[in-house]
């Protein structure tokens, strides 16, 4: 396995400190907090881990409460809450300096059969016809802070392939308030039903929520802007591997009263759907400008 993927995969792996508390690293993306999909992958991971294992995740819900400091490691507390007769559900507590910094409900199902439909997958380019994320942000490299310029710019474990124009990260222009990437692990990973979860988990956060800001011609880097996620929440529908191409489909709805929501679907190459995503996030202009 390529190193860089090793290293995430290991990221998200924890470190079992007790019966059901875990200990996770921090890595610093360049954004000054812990990014939000770390936090989440390695929640769900923990959750994972005390499960039987013949279940399987099949939706989550989280709140991100606090910045996480990207130079301390977390702790992740399971609850337990229930094992039924089909179903088993954990919470989970992200804890830093003695204080919460994130929380996660997660429900795990055994496997059964029943009734299926699904939406169609939207027309999508060939991920390989379209240029790398590092290729994309190149074009307006010389705008970014330098510690996110140079994070921007490096290898990734996972590959982003933005469907679209590339966007000003400072000023970009008004758009529709929709979106879609695909994203792929660089290498092969082991055949864990589970790692391939909150490894999509962790990368489902990407470029998700700052959907609400196209049609307002910011983005996060626009001087003035707050934002940050406020919540998560993902469903499995169906098996995939995160190391071949899956395209995530993202629109806005709605945008009021300093917070943005948007919502997600997304589909393996062949168009399968494989999952939901939804997330609300804070955005406004900071007081005073």
């Amino acid at each position: 396995m390529a190193p860089i993927l090793d290293h995430l995969v290991q990221l998200l792996a924890l470190e079992r400190i007790e019966e059901n508390l875990f200990r996770g690293q921090s890595q610093d993306l360049g954004w000054g907090a812990v990014f939000g999909g770390q936090v989440l992958g390695q929640a769900l991971s923990a959750a994972v881990q005390t499960a039987p294992p013949e279940r399987h995740v099949h939706s989550l819900h989280a709140y991100f409460l606090r910045p996480g400091d990207v130079t301390k490691p977390i702790v992740y507390s399971v609850d337990r809450s229930r094992d039924g007769g089909s179903f088993s559900t954990r919470r989970v507590v992200a804890i830093q300096n003695g204080q919460q910094i994130f929380n996660l409900a997660a429900s795990f199902q055994t496997e059964e059969e029943g009734f299926a439909h699904q939406d169609p997958m939207p027309e999508a380019p060939d991920p390989e016809s379209l240029p790398t994320e590092q290729a994309r942000v190149a074009t307006h490299a010389e705008k970014l802070p330098k510690a996110l310029r140079d994070q921007a710019l490096a290898g990734r474990p996972i590959e982003l392939r933005a469907v679209g124009p590339v966007e000003d990260p400072i000023a970009p222009t008004k758009r529709e308030a929709k979106r879609m990437h695909w994203m792929r692990a660089i290498d092969r990973l082991p055949d864990d039903p589970a790692l391939h979860r909150y490894l999509l988990a962790y990368a489902s956060d990407w470029a998700f929520m700052t959907t609400s800001l196209l049609p307002h011609g910011v983005t996060w880097l626009t001087p003035g802007m707050q934002v940050t996620s406020l919540d998560h929440a993902m469903y499995f529908h169906a098996p995939f591997r995160v190391d071949d191409w899956l395209l995530h489909v993202m629109d806005s709805q709605v945008a009021n009263g300093g917070r943005g929501l948007a919502r997600g679907r997304i589909f393996t190459k062949e168009g399968r759907l494989v999952a939901s995503t939804m997330q609300e996030g804070l955005i406004r202009m900071r007081k005073g400008r």
